[in-house]
Order: C-alpha cells, then structure tokens, then sequence
C-alpha cells in the first residue's frame, strides 16, 4: 500500500499515466456524456473525435452524469491517505459524490472542490505533488491545499454556450449574449459559478482582452503555472499562450488539450485559462 494517493474526475483533463514517474498513486474517475441515448464514458479509451462528431449531427437531447460514489470509493482504495480534486460543486454532482464516498471509506480521504474545472483540477493535482515531496504531514497538506485552491483563477472564450446552457450550467441570458448578437464573450470562473466579464464582438479582441485580465488583480505570476485549454484549437491556444508568456512571469505557460467532459461542454474552439 502507498502512502499518499492522488483521484481527480475526468473533467481534470488528465489520464491515468499523468503521475507514472513517482510513487504516489493516482487514478482519475470518469464522467459520462450521454448522446443520443448513446453513452461515451470520458476514460483514457474514449475517442474524442467520434464523441465530438456525435454531438456535431446530434438532434437528441444530450446530458453529462458524474462518477458514482462506488466509482470514487474504489479509486479511494490501495493508500494509506487520499486527496480527491473534483470540479466545481455548483456546476456538478461530482463533489458530493465523491465527499459522500469519503465517509465510507477506511482511510483518510480529503476532498477538495476546485470550484472550477479544467486546467484549475491539474494545477492542483500539481500543487498537491508538491506538498506532498516536502515531507509534509497528511494534516499539513489540507491545510495548505485548501488555501491554494482559494487563489486559482480561470478565465475562458467559448464559441458555443449551447450545452452550458441546456444542461443548466449558464443562464440563457449569457447564451443569448453568445448566440443571438454574435458576441464572444469573455467569461470566468467565480465562486464555483459562471460569471461574464465582457461582451466582445470578435475573437481576437477576446483573446487580447483575456491576457489584459490576468494582469488586473495584481496577483502575484512568478511562482504559478499557467495553463491553457483548447478544444481542438491548438493554433489558438498557442497564440494565446505566446501572448501570455511575453507579458506575464508565470514560471511555466502549458498548452494542454481538453478531453471529453471539458469538451462536451466548451465545444469547438473552446479556450479555458487556468493559473
């Protein structure tokens, strides 16, 4: 039995290998998109293409599911303590599940709800690594972590709210912002929530406006990774990140592509921002 382990859900964007190199356990827990009464489960076999191609030509209703308790409880198992990174608790059930199999379980088992999703989940899963080579103790490492998880940031342009809007997750209003004008505009994540910063007309000047906000609070960069999202975009995503890295100090600027869950919901072209 190891130590310390590591469960995050699918919306992490992160496979089972990402910890390979090191002796804490890791394992990631996934959703389910359902499409068409078809379900694709968001797991390291999972063809992204096909699912997107689905959601493409899908004229039925579609909907996402979180992992079981049982599912969570099982990927809880082989360590002697476990932290646990879901995403947002008010965008998904995948918080309770996982703080409700928690209290079943025989180990030590922390939860954590990143409040937000994506590249936010891996920045913490990282964070965690950390703490966890410092030697510190199961007690030191929540307390820590959970004051991490209070300075994350995540900023994202979507070209499509069509699911975020079905499924509950954003308010019509911001759909018709998106939709019917033909505004692109600049969203983040707050308190666990969706929240529009800007209404902008064109990407680019998205885009542009989305680096200018990562400077407006002051937040200290030097020290923090940043990581940048796409659905299916990367010529995007790596312009984007080139502008990042030529006006702010984070240590590291990491592409990263979203994987089913992330993708279900951003769509094509999507751009998520996490730091």
């Amino acid at each position: 039995m190891t130590k310390f382990k590591i469960v995050v859900d699918s919306a992490s964007d992160l496979t089972s290998d990402y910890l390979k190199n090191t002796d804490i356990g890791f394992e990631v827990c996934p959703l389910t998109i359902t499409v068409g009464g078809v379900e694709f489960v968001d797991d390291d076999a999972l063809k992204l293409e096909a699912l997107m191609s689905s959601l493409k030509n899908a004229n039925a209703k579609t909907s996402s599911s979180c992992p079981s308790p049982g599912v969570f409880l099982n990927a809880y198992e082989g360590a002697e303590y476990v932290f646990c990174v879901t995403l947002s608790s008010k965008l998904s059930g995948s918080f309770n599940s996982a703080f409700l199999a928690s209290t079943m379980a025989s180990n030590k088992v922390h939860v954590i709800d990143s409040k937000l999703v994506s590249g936010a989940e891996r920045l913490i899963v990282d964070q965690l690594v950390g703490l966890i080579n410092e030697g510190l103790s199961y007690e030191e490492i929540v307390t820590a972590i959970d004051k991490k998880v209070k300075d994350q940031k995540l900023l994202f342009v979507l070209q499509k709210f069509d699911n975020l809007v079905r499924n509950g997750r954003m308010s019509k209003i911001a759909k018709s912002i998106a939709s019917f004008l033909n505004i692109k505009p600049l969203c983040a994540g707050q308190d666990g929530e969706i929240k529009v910063l800007a209404k902008i007309r064109t990407l680019k000047v998205a885009l542009h406006t989305l680096v200018e906000t990562i400077g407006k609070d002051k937040t200290p960069l030097a020290d923090k990774t940043c990581v940048v999202s796409h659905c299916d975009d990367e010529k995007t995503a790596s312009f984007l990140a080139g502008l990042i890295r030529k006006f702010y100090p984070f240590k590291e600027v990491i592409v990263s592509k979203m994987r089913g869950l992330t993708s279900y919901y951003a769509l094509e072209k999507g751009i998520i921002v996490s730091y």
